[in-house]
């Protein structure tokens, strides 16, 4: 870990304390290269036998107490006792004026490396890397000063592991954009949003133009543009599996999907990003095995929609994020601060879809919603807040039905004057929305599980048995964004209609044909890109769901001071 450790102290923190790893093309080459060496090991002759015969030993395992230090090291060649380490590199060296040199952490690396032979009882006076992008060989003198460097290193390393507190992110580095763990580390989102200052209320933007003034300004804090360092889209895709007496086995890498013992569905495991299964869907012990293995979550719910759980496999190892979660959810002004900012952006997003989709948008309603957003501001504590976000909704759902295209004859009734039901829902619209609000609630989770929050502690939503508090706390302001969005695309496209529904008594639910329409606009708008405020780059409201948390982790963990909420023009 002392190649990483000098490349990037923070990496160094993500895969050493943290143990956070991410695969990439470089990675995956790395391993494969490594596993042939490893598949060919010689055992090192030992130091001193007095035999001055040729070695050369692959992937040697060595340790030394005194410097706390072990290494595998890729080749030991050498006669006798005098030895060379040697260690393969895929890049290039750098251009240096005397020709190719080896990079500060590759020297660093091998030196450490000549160092624990030293200690061994070997002599060592070099080492050597070989760059396979040149297919050259660089020379490494081991002297007093790399001797010095690599003991520098090793205690800096130790140090930054016992503080516990991450090193800040490295600033406009070329490094970065080929770093395996970019989407995880979001560099310059954090430098950008670092610095961000505390607004004064006094100064809020509103949301829309005014006076020549655009409330999208409000997160303009920097005017540094911000690298798109993560991909825009996720590559794999979820797995929903809904309907009586299926079953989940698993063949190999890939999973099948049974009906009656008949298959209907085959998905490789290494193309899926989790599994979704609704009601009495049966899968096998290989089939929860190898999800956990490969870090896939099952997600339950009942067959009527409602969200159970998450199985999944350990999870992170770090406690440091979860430690600072407990502790700032029993401070009152931390926890209002952050509930301020998720309830101001959930207005402002509600009041954005009015205005964008609305077949007549109210002005009223529209300013008098642009006011409860700065209330939910300057609230003096979560009562107040609760109320403000109550008014706000009612008004909202009020107007939900001016954002429906219906026409004579698709049987969906209009909302209710008293807008939003649920437990049950009543009507078919609410039976949409309590659909979506669980699929997002669902996506949300396992985004707060992935990053090493508990979803149960949350800062607005206060614990209560059974809820995802935290969870919930993160979709607030993406529910009129993805949930709302996905259930007018649903309807106004028409992905569901009259048939899609049932009612028993005074509740309406979905039929299979609504749940796979619903579950279909709500992927297609999910995975819609859209532009971050903050950063100005495109990406899907899915990888924006995992920014948002990381953001609000770098908050917790003293990275950043203010809580951006996400807000779309």
């Amino acid at each position: 870990m002392l190649n990483e450790f000098v490349y990037c102290p923070r990496l160094f923190f993500y895969e050493w304390v943290e143990r956070v790893f991410v695969e990439s093309v470089d990675t995956v080459e790395g391993s494969q290269r490594h596993e042939k060496l490893e598949r060919k090991a010689d055992p090192l002759p030992p130091a001193g036998d007095g035999d001055d015969r040729p070695v050369r030993s692959r992937s040697v395992s060595v340790a030394s107490d005194e410097l706390k230090l072990i290494a595998v090291i890729d080749v030991v060649e050498g006669s006798g006792s005098r030895v060379t380490p040697v260690d393969y590199k895929k890049g290039r060296p750098r251009d240096g004026i005397d020709g190719p040199e080896p990079w500060d952490a590759d020297r660093i690396q091998v030196g450490a490396q000549a160092l624990i032979l030293r200690a061994n009882g070997y002599e060592c006076d070099e080492a050597v890397l070989y760059y396979d992008g040149t297919r050259q060989r660089v020379r490494v003198r081991i002297d007093e000063q790399l001797e010095a460097d690599v003991r520098a290193a090793a205690a800096a390393a130790r140090s930054v592991a016992s503080r516990g507190a991450i090193p800040p992110p490295l600033v406009d580095s070329p490094k970065c954009p080929r770093c395996s763990l970019v989407p995880v580390c979001l560099p310059d989102e954090t430098a950008a949003a670092a610095r961000l200052r505390e607004l004064d209320h006094a100064e809020q933007l509103p949301l829309f133009d005014v006076a020549g003034v655009s409330g999208g300004d409000i997160h303009q804090a920097s005017s540094d543009p911000v690298r798109r360092l993560v991909p825009a889209r996720d590559d794999l895709r979820p797995l929903y599996v809904t309907g009586h007496g299926l079953s989940i086995g698993k063949s190999g890498e890939v999973l099948q999907v049974r009906e009656r013992g008949k298959l209907v569905q085959e998905a490789r495991v290494g193309e899926i990003s989790q599994v979704n299964v609704f009601g009495n869907v049966q899968l096998t012990a290989a089939a929860v095995q190898g999800l956990c293995w490969a870090d896939r979550p099952i997600a339950h719910f009942s067959f009527g929609g409602w969200f159970y759980g998450l199985t999944q496999g350990i999870g992170l190892k770090n406690v440091f994020l979860r430690r600072e979660q407990f502790r700032r959810s029993e401070d009152g002004r931390f926890a209002l601060r952050i509930a301020r900012a998720i309830v101001a952006s959930k207005i402002r997003n509600q009041r954005t879809l009015l205005q964008r989709n609305h077949i007549e948008p109210p002005a009223l309603v529209l300013k008098r919603m642009r006011r409860l957003a700065a209330d939910a501001g300057e609230a003096e504590d979560l009562a107040e807040l609760l109320g403000i976000e109550g008014t706000a909704a009612r008004m909202y759902f009020q107007e939900f039905g001016g954002l429906l295209k219906q026409e004579d004859g698709d049987g969906l009734p209009p909302l209710d004057l008293d807008g939003r039901n649920r437990r049950p829902p009543r009507d078919p619209v609410n039976a949409l929305l309590s659909f979506a609000y669980s699929l997002l609630v669902k996506d949300v989770t396992i985004v707060c599980a992935t990053i090493g929050f508990d979803p149960f502690v949350g800062f607005y939503h206060q614990p209560r048995f059974g809820r995802p508090a935290l969870a919930l706390d993160m979709m607030e302001m993406f529910r009129p964004l993805i949930a709302d969005s996905a259930v007018l695309s649903a309807i106004n496209t028409r992905m569901v209609g009259r048939d899609d529904f049932i009612q028993a008594g005074r509740a309406v639910g979905l039929t299979p044909s609504g749940r796979k329409g619903m579950i279909r606009a709500y992927e297609q708008r999910i995975d819609t890109l859209v532009t971050h405020p903050l950063f100005g780059y495109r990406v899907s409201y899915r990888r924006i769901l995992e920014i948002q948390a990381r953001l609000l982790a770098r908050v917790l963990m003293g990275e950043i001071v203010t809580y951006p909420g996400f807000e779309t023009r």
